[in-house]
């Protein structure tokens, strides 16, 4: 009976747009959104090149991009915090629990497994593209396009997944965040913080916004597996 005064009590907060968990949803959001944004621009053309171009000590690369796909959080979180902190190489900008830390700390999280994800479709398919493209007469330029084009599913499953880790993250966003209220809370750290205040009203509201992105991520990532 609790347990359901308890989830009554999580959509009410919802219903009743609680100013505080809005805006913990619109940053969390934002630094997911973001980094997501990035990691695609830098791990997209990154993937096909290395599942096109032969050269040398890339079973190393591929290998290296397959740990780092399964980076914790927590070690990512960590690195970032010393390279960002006050002596650290780039303290002198001020980063350190600040969204823009916590963008970069997802960044390092999720561009290993676009690019992972990238490379796989590539390596399946690159080759065939590749010579259609040489037939054609394609510049360098308009085959990396024909690629991402022939490629869009399996890049846009790599951005879903890279997406996916980012918005449910929370030891390095935690660890470079700080998690202030009004600042760097996002979703997940709230979540954790919540619990261990007793706060669990809150902590369902914000559950269920997580649970019911998760589930939109998964139900376009399933759309677009069953289309290809």
């Amino acid at each position: 009976m609790a347990l359901i005064n308890r989830i009554s009590s999580a959509f009410h907060l919802l219903v009743s747009m609680d100013k505080e968990i809005v805006e913990i949803i619109l940053l969390s959001l934002y630094v997911s959104l973001t980094a997501c944004l990035i990691s695609t621009v830098i791990a997209t053309p990154l993937g096909i090149l290395i599942g096109i171009k032969r050269f040398r000590f890339k079973s190393v690369v591929v290998r290296l991009i397959y740990t780092l796909m399964s980076l914790p959080p927590v070690i990512a979180g960590l690195i970032v915090y010393m390279v960002l902190s006050r002596k650290g190489p780039l303290g002198q900008f001020g980063l350190l629990f600040t969204p823009t830390a916590m963008i970069i700390a997802q960044i390092c999280l999720i561009t290993p497994i676009i690019t992972g994800l990238v490379y796989n479709g590539t390596k399946e398919k690159g080759e065939d593209i590749k010579r259609v493209a040489r037939a054609l007469g394609a510049s360098p330029f308009q085959t990396l396009l024909l690629l991402i084009r022939e490629l869009r599913i399996n890049i846009f499953t790599a951005i879903i997944s890279g997406y996916g880790r980012a918005i449910s993250e929370v030891g390095a966003v935690m660890i470079v965040g700080g998690n202030i209220k009004g600042q760097t809370r996002v979703m997940t750290t709230a979540i954790t913080m919540l619990r261990s205040m007793g706060e669990y009203d809150t902590a369902i509201a914000i559950g269920i916004v997580l649970l019911t992105l998760s589930f939109i991520i998964t139900s376009i990532l399933y759309h677009y597996q069953q289309g290809e």
